[in-house]
């Protein structure tokens, strides 16, 4: 009996809506990427199923990582234990920037710039790790100091983790303005916009305006986003327009679509969202949308009935970093912003991306597993 009850106390305590979202959307992802990588897989490697088995494996050992990090108690990461001064939110600091370091001296270069550190057979990708790192390290910072947070000197302090974001936007602007949009959004949800908040949005753009102007392939993009149809560049965005509005309202049926056919390169990635409304139309593509509104909604109720500051900051955190990604890629693949490389949160092929969402999906459930419940105090 003592068993049963235990069990039943553990299962009562999860969120089991927002595991069944993510569930649905993984499963979802997975059977869209055999359908959009099929006929590349077997063209180039002769495996058809290759990035299907791939990403199963990534979900085998990111499932059961988010249910390990379920059951660590959010508090653990603020406790310190390194000379009782420094704790995990440190530790991971500092593990991003040996990861920084590691990446410029052995990272492969694709597409013009270095992102991925190569392990064996797989590719890790750091910058995914620090999206993580700022989530906890403003979610940290300010809630531990949200009375100075409504003044410059107590934001600016926030701002010593900057440096790793302008080191990765150098080589991934889009990543480097989601740090940036997580290292300003976290304080402002407790202090509010603050004359200090836009001059450092200001400097921020200028900084983007800059990356822009000084990198060719940042440049050639813009200029192809302007004038897609004159650039030979911008096919992959052509194409994938085309495979959207092929599709109508029901789509030509799962895996009948024809763009994904060596047209559109690396489809199962970042412009996976193009064969979902190809083939299964905007009914599909609604079903989808509302899954990750649905997603996002659950993550922001539990921000809002979190039993302390630092459990809502962490949900905030995560659900902007989802939210961000979803809304990028989709108006990347739509034409409304030039082409950058933001994959569609687990329903991209991708290891290092799906396992740390998985991760922070983890951290969501172990804030909501410490929601009070009726006749429980409050911290």
């Amino acid at each position: 009996m003592d068993k049963k009850y235990h069990i039943r106390k553990v299962l009562g305590s999860y969120d089991m809506f927002l595991l069944l979202i993510v569930a649905v959307l993984c499963a979802f992802g997975l059977i869209m990427i055999f359908s959009t990588s099929y006929y590349s897989a077997d063209y180039y490697y002769s495996e058809s199923a290759r990035f299907h088995f791939r990403q199963l494996i990534i979900l085998a050992l990111g499932g059961p990582a988010m249910i390990v990090i379920s059951f660590v108690d959010y508090h653990v990461y603020t406790k310190k234990f390194i000379f009782g001064r420094f704790n995990l939110i440190h530790l991971l600091y500092v593990v991003c920037i040996i990861l920084l370091a590691v990446v410029k001296i052995i990272g492969e270069s694709t597409n013009g710039s270095v992102r991925w550190i190569p392990i064996g057979p797989i590719k890790f990708q750091p910058s995914e790790v620090c999206k993580t790192c700022f989530i906890l390290f403003s979610a940290y910072y300010t809630s531990k100091n949200w009375r100075m947070m409504n003044k410059a000197r107590g934001f600016a302090m926030q701002l010593i983790i900057a440096p790793i974001m302008i080191v990765i936007a150098k080589e991934d602007l889009s990543t480097g303005f989601i740090l940036g949009v997580l290292l300003m959004a976290i304080p402002i949800l407790v202090s509010g916009v603050r004359k200090y908040h836009l001059v450092i949005c200001g400097i921020a753009a200028v900084g983007l305006l800059g990356f822009l102007l000084f990198s060719d392939y940042r440049l050639e993009r813009v200029l192809d986003w302007f004038n897609p149809e004159k650039m030979d560049t911008a096919s992959q965005t052509v194409q994938g327009l085309y495979a959207i509005g092929s599709g109508d309202l029901f789509g030509k049926g799962l895996g009948e679509g024809l763009q994904k056919l060596g047209k559109i390169q690396e489809v199962h990635t970042d412009m996976i969202f193009t064969v979902v409304c190809e083939e299964l139309g905007i009914i599909g593509a609604v079903v989808l949308i509302c899954l990750f509104l649905a997603l996002l909604w659950k993550i922001y109720s539990i921000a809002l009935r979190a039993r302390d500051t630092f459990g809502g900051l962490i949900c905030a955190g995560v659900f902007i970093h989802i939210a961000l990604q979803v809304m990028i890629n989709l108006c990347v693949v739509t034409g409304l912003i030039p082409s950058t490389g933001i994959p569609l949160p687990f329903i991209s092929y991708g290891g290092s991306s799906t396992v740390v969402l998985l991760g922070e999906i983890g951290m969501v459930l172990n804030v909501s597993k410490q929601i009070p419940r009726e006749g429980e105090g409050d911290e």
